[in-house]
């Protein structure tokens, strides 16, 4: 079974991408310093490359020494903003960077930190490797591993595999500061129903939880599983504490909230020379105008 889980993640990690993903994901990474480029996220179900592509950056090197690599280390990733021109198009991206030893520890739930094994349990893709693909699809296996525990605790005593995944997601995205709703979470299995469902007993099997199964219902046999509550209460601080970090770090922090406020309020921003040098000084003055917008009434 163990054997049957890793093989389908690693055909859903290779599948083919459409060309201008490839290139932009090869044009994130340098051969030199990185492993992999993984690219997930609602563009990946969709297929419309004119949503915000989102890529995880797998490097080799561990974190830095000193106060810097502490903080590295505890508010990972690091995140930037970029846009491409494409042949007849425009590809905006949000690229987080971290080392593959850490995103293995996370994926494996030997942190405090919930995103990883959340996000990667969901389908994704290689877009770009360095060649040895193994150690990748290892950690995104132990990411899947990892939810599944989860699931198991989490969900219901009995059920269909799609209630333990919806029990995950609601959970797990109400322990995150995120900007979508609490429903958000709800919409997560949309088409890939059928993968999740084929995933949870592969996973389960993977993960050592015994469970049983009958006229298509599963139940783990052992439920509980310790550190979420700790979990739970630590994941919007340390949330919130990421966003402070990338308040001073996120390279292209003011045309990647431009972005995002006109997809979610259709209200355009332009992205000053001031508001790209100091987006924090730059944010009473985009709040006023934003305010000032929603009041105005339209055409």
């Amino acid at each position: 079974m163990t054997q049957g889980l890793r093989d389908l993640v690693a055909e859903e990690l290779t599948r083919p991408l459409p060309e201008p993903v490839r290139a932009l994901a090869a044009g994130l990474a340098d051969p030199a310093r990185d492993l992999a480029v993984l690219y997930y996220g609602s563009t990946l179900r969709t297929g419309d490359l004119s949503g915000l592509l989102d890529f995880y950056v797998l490097t080799k090197a561990p974190h830095r020494k000193g106060f810097r690599g502490l903080v590295e280390r505890v508010l990972w990733p690091e995140v930037s903003y970029r846009e491409f021109e494409a042949p007849g198009e425009r590809l905006q991206a949000k690229v987080a960077t971290l080392p593959l030893d850490v995103f293995r520890r996370a994926a494996e739930g030997r942190t405090l930190d919930t995103t990883i094994w959340t996000r990667f349990v969901q389908p994704a893709a290689i877009a770009w490797s360095a060649g040895d693909e193994a150690p990748v699809v290892e950690a995104v296996v132990a990411a899947v591993r990892t939810a599944s525990r989860y699931a198991a605790a989490l969900g219901p005593e009995r059920g269909p595999p799609e209630t333990f995944w919806t029990a995950l997601f609601r959970r797990t995205y109400a322990a995150e500061f995120r900007v979508e709703s609490p429903g958000r979470a709800d919409t997560v299995l949309g088409p890939y129903a059928g993968r999740f469902a084929r995933l949870l007993p592969l996973a389960w099997a993977a993960a050592g939880v015994a469970f049983r199964e009958e006229g298509g219902e599963f139940a783990p046999v052992k439920r509980g599983l310790p550190g979420w509550g700790l979990r739970a209460a630590l994941g919007k601080p340390l949330n919130l504490a990421r966003l402070a970090k990338a308040a001073f770090t996120f390279e292209g922090a003011a045309r990647y909230a431009a972005y995002k406020i006109e997809k979610h309020t259709g209200v355009a921003l332009e992205v000053t020379p001031f508001r790209e040098r100091h987006p924090i000084l730059a944010a009473p003055g985009v709040l006023w105008r934003l305010s000032r917008a929603r009041r105005e009434p339209r055409a």
